[in-house]
């Protein structure tokens, strides 16, 4: 079989191949996943080492369970899961601030849509303002300032671009939850970057 056929092999046929015990179809996997992956160990765990040692128990994990998978979601979205859930577990061991001080109460959907506008930096107002490479590299920096939790779900929804459901599935949060910590996470990083430069420089 070519390369081009083994890249087009669906989630539902590599699990079964790897269940069957071929070890080139988890490769496969680890291929697939490991840019999501990758992305939430990055932005919720500060260590490289630490990374790399939990890479490689998220795959393994991974590994060990995937006989428990039903394809209620895509293979991708339950890895990331298991990868969240460590990095989350990881850092609850170690007592880092994985959210911010507020209230744990939620807004309604209303309620946040209501005030998005003004807190949402990856909207037009500063791309009309500053080139966006320029921009890129502040809420880059900026992000970097937010508790792991809130730098996951914005890399999540803006990078990967996953759904509220989607995220909700990885983080075993409420939907509810979802938009009210992504609200927050916005609000935090627009007000971080108001302190840090100059409105007019935005």
């Amino acid at each position: 079989m070519n390369v081009e056929a083994e890249n087009n092999w669906s989630d539902q046929t590599l699990v079964h191949k790897v269940l069957r015990g071929d070890t080139q179809a988890f490769s496969r996997i680890i291929n697939h996943t490991e840019p999501l992956v990758a992305q939430i160990v990055s932005k919720m765990i500060p260590d490289a080492e630490d990374r790399k040692d939990l890479a490689q128990d998220i795959y393994l994990k991974a590994f060990h369970k995937l006989d428990s998978f039903r394809f209620q979601s895509k293979l991708s979205t339950w890895i990331a899961q298991i990868a969240y859930h460590a990095c989350f577990s990881f850092l609850k061991k170690k007592k880092l601030v994985l959210l911010d001080s507020m209230g744990d109460e939620e807004e309604s959907d209303s309620w946040i849509e209501a005030h998005d506008k003004t807190v949402n930096i990856f909207d037009k107002e500063p791309e009309r303002l500053l080139h966006q490479t320029e921009l890129s590299k502040i809420l880059k920096t900026g992000l970097t300032t937010l508790p792991p939790v809130y730098q996951t779900l914005l890399t999540l929804y803006h990078n990967e671009e996953l759904s509220y459901a989607e995220i909700a599935y990885i983080t075993e949060l409420p939907e509810g939850t979802v938009k009210s910590y992504l609200f927050r996470a916005r609000k935090a990083l627009k007000d971080h970057l108001l302190l840090t430069y100059e409105r007019d420089a935005l």
